[in-house]
């Protein structure tokens, strides 16, 4: 893998091609993300960058991080709020590690910015999705209901849970109710639509994994195939 970055999901909307036909796509402010340490095999067994992504306050900060923050050089800043105001680093809420073929090519206090992707590119999505609490087994996995006519004793229930008295119990993975969503997805072979530099966005066509200000993390897709 030899691109990657952290984004923040901004939301949905549509915008015309180059052959003026609408497409949906999802606005992702994408880094700019620091080089906080590179790691190599020599020192630690394998070659990555490690990267830390958006604002966070300096008193949300514990110390081993703000150790490690320090090390890599992150600035502090203060944000005037009002009245009020309050010290944060430039960047550290999330820190993530890539594991960079050409990881020797970075250093530390490098940026990787929304010019790694151009329009065209090919990527995977990975995002916490949406957490929509318990649901039963119809919603959560689309199980088909029963007749919903007077007298009718099977409306939305998932079915027959086992096979009488062989083999006599429900067998793990059964398809039941439960809590559905807030688990990591990624969704795979998503293109690139457009790519502004100025302001870091990317726009990806289609849908990505997560609710707005969700973090997203982009990598170069695995697949070797284009979407049709």
């Amino acid at each position: 893998m030899k691109k990657a970055i952290l984004a923040t999901k901004v939301g949905m909307t549509q915008i015309f091609n180059e052959a003026g036909v609408l497409v949906p796509v999802t606005v992702l402010q994408a880094g700019p993300c620091v080089i906080t340490q590179v790691k190599t095999e020599e020192n630690d067994g394998y070659n990555s960058v490690q990267v830390a992504y958006g604002q966070i306050r300096t008193k949300l900060v514990n110390k081993a991080r703000a150790g490690h923050l320090a090390k890599a050089g992150v600035e502090k800043t203060v944000i005037k709020k009002g009245e009020s105001q309050r010290e944060v680093y430039t960047t550290g809420r999330f820190i993530r590690e890539f594991r960079f073929e050409n990881a020797a090519d970075y250093a530390v206090k490098d940026e990787i910015k929304a010019d790694i992707f151009a329009a065209g590119d090919m990527i995977d999505a990975s995002a916490i999705s949406k957490g929509k609490g318990f649901q039963g087994a119809i919603k959560r996995f689309g199980s088909t209901r029963g007749p919903m006519s007077h007298g009718s004793k099977f409306h939305r229930h998932h079915g027959s849970n086992g096979s009488s008295s062989d083999p006599s119990h429900v067998f793990k993975g059964k398809k039941m109710p439960g809590h559905m969503g807030a688990k990591k997805v990624t969704t795979q072979n998503l293109e690139i639509v457009r790519v502004d530099l100025e302001n870091n966005l990317i726009l990806v066509k289609g849908a990505v994994p997560g609710a707005k200000k969700a973090l997203v993390t982009l990598k170069e897709t695995v697949k070797a195939g284009k979407q049709s």
